[in-house]
Formats: structure tokens, sequence, C-alpha cells
């Protein structure tokens, strides 16, 4: 058995969840998420309170267990606070400006790099090195956060580059630090 999968989910207030066989659709103030789980997942609500078992214990159908809870937790958390990831940008004249749909960044290339958000994320420019992705699906928002970092990563030797706020990028050195006189 699962130990994630056997956790209780608790609803917090003005969160819905509608359960129709496999398919399960909650509705709170930031939004609607719909999914479709596995058929060996049995979802049970009792009040404020959401079950997930499984109807057959299969040695395949075991690993499902704590992920559909762990999705599901997820759907609820992010239709009532939603999620957010942050970037920043380090180099210099490194900037990312906001556009019509996305952001556009200027991180050393001969051109800029124009990037559109999906529907239901929401990027802001802070600061001009600053990027906020926000929105109410976790999957979206860590996809287009990894999306804005994949154009510049930061570097080994330079630590120029987008990284995740927090993210502690290792340094290596240079050829020249071997060298005795």
């Amino acid at each position: 058995m699962s130990r994630v999968g056997l956790n209780p989910i608790e609803l917090p207030s003005g969160v819905d969840v509608a359960i129709e066989d496999s398919d399960v659709v909650v509705k709170g103030p930031k939004g609607t998420l719909e999914y479709h789980f596995h058929e060996a997942v049995n979802i049970e609500k009792n009040g404020d309170i959401i079950s997930v078992s499984l109807k057959d214990s299969h040695k395949t159908e075991k690993g499902i267990h704590g992920l559909s809870r762990s999705l599901l937790n997820n759907m609820i958390i992010g239709v009532s606070e939603g999620f957010k990831k942050s970037l920043e940008i380090r180099g210099a004249g490194y900037r990312a400006q906001p556009a019509k749909g996305g952001i556009t960044l200027f991180v050393g290339f001969s051109h800029s790099v124009d990037i559109k958000s999906p529907e239901g994320i929401n990027v802001t420019v802070e600061e001009n090195v600053n990027v906020h992705v926000e929105g109410i699906d976790k999957q979206a928002v860590g996809q287009q956060a990894a999306r804005i970092r994949s154009i510049r990563p930061p570097g080994v030797y330079t630590g120029k580059g987008i990284r995740y706020v927090g993210e502690q990028v290792r340094r290596k050195q240079g050829k020249g630090a071997g060298r005795k006189e």
C-alpha cells in the first residue's frame, strides 16, 4: 500500500469536487480543473474529506495509488491557492520584458527570444530580472518555468543565465586555477 495514497484530502472552503467514475472536476475561486484518473483508482467524497483507494491490489496498479492522490491534491491546491515559480536572470545586459501573450528575453544572443504563455498561465516580469510564472495547474506552471530556463541555463564557469530563485549553481574553476607562477 502507498503511504501517500492512504492520506485523506481535506477540502478547503470554496472548493467543490464533482466525481463521476474516473473523471474528476475541481472548481474553486481561481478556476476549474478536470482530470481523467486511471480506472483502477476509486475516489470517494465524504463531506469535506476525499479518500483515494485502489479497486484491485495488483502490483502494476499499486504505483498509481499515491500518484492519483498527489494529482488530486495538487488540483485542489491549484484552484484554491494557485502555484507560482520564480526565476531570476543574471548577467550583464541580460533582461526580460513583458510582451503581448508572454515575455521577451534578451540573454546574450544576437536576437531577442519571444516566449508565448499557454492559456491559464500568467507570466510577469519584475525589475527586468525577476520572472514569475503563476497558474492553477502545477504541471503547466513547472513546464513553462522550465521552458523559460532552458533558453539560457546558468553557465558553470560564469554563473550567467536564467535560474530558479534559490537554485545553487555549481561553479567550476577556470583553466588557470591550477597554474603556479
